[in-house]
């Protein structure tokens, strides 16, 4: 039996798949831009693929824009959860993936800018960030070294502490990043409880780098 038709669907499938993930990454540059009222036929011409391509993906902008916001958020919180896989500390970890996230405001800028243009949208979504705090905190909280009653409002105290961050960063660029979030992480922990000493040493301990390169899959 031939496996040309299976060939033709295949490479049919893998460009389907590339013509999505090319709208994808144009949407998530303008929402780095915070330019969400362009036209649709901006965005496929920066995804430099055709209008009725857009169509066989996505139904409205909107909904690309959601994609694109989720594909972000999500593959940020599968790297946190990459980075801080050896930490056995619920505070640690906590403690850890705040400060990297803090750190990414000047690391990553446009990654920085999806974060600050839809932070209320992210508070409810069901994966990335707001979800993996979510259980961070739980997690410290079981542990009883979080004094917490409150989970969900101990995540949006978090996530508006990171937009405060976010918007300090890129106020003033002379700033530094490093020792500013380190400063909140801390303020943070004692807020939830945690006794002075060890907020400030969990808040300075070595953190793994996140340009650093990861194992494939």
């Amino acid at each position: 039996m031939s496996s040309a038709p299976t060939q033709r669907v295949n490479r049919l499938d893998r460009r389907k798949a590339r013509t999505r993930a090319a709208l994808i990454a144009a949407a998530q540059t303008i929402i780095a831009e915070g330019r969400t009222n362009v036209p649709i036929l901006e965005i496929t011409q920066a995804a430099d693929v055709g209008m009725g391509s857009f169509y066989n993906h996505f139904e409205t902008k909107e909904q690309l824009f959601d994609a694109a916001i989720d594909g972000v958020m999500d593959a940020y919180g599968d790297l946190l959860d990459q980075l801080t896989a050896a930490i056995e500390d619920p505070t640690e970890v906590f403690a850890s993936s705040f400060r990297l996230t803090g750190r990414l405001h000047r690391k990553e800028p446009e990654l920085s800018r999806v974060l600050l243009n839809n932070v209320l949208r992210l508070l409810s979504a069901e994966d990335g960030l707001a979800p993996r705090a979510r259980r961070d905190i739980a997690a410290a909280v079981a542990a009883g070294q979080f004094d917490v009653e409150d989970v969900d409002v101990a995540v949006a105290m978090t996530a508006a502490a990171l937009l405060a961050l976010g918007q300090l960063f890129l106020g003033d660029r002379d700033r530094d990043v490093e020792e500013t979030t380190d400063r909140v992480t801390e303020d943070l922990l004692r807020m939830f409880g945690v006794p002075r000493a060890r907020a400030r040493k969990v808040s300075r301990l070595p953190l793994p780098d996140l340009a650093a390169p990861r194992p494939a899959d």
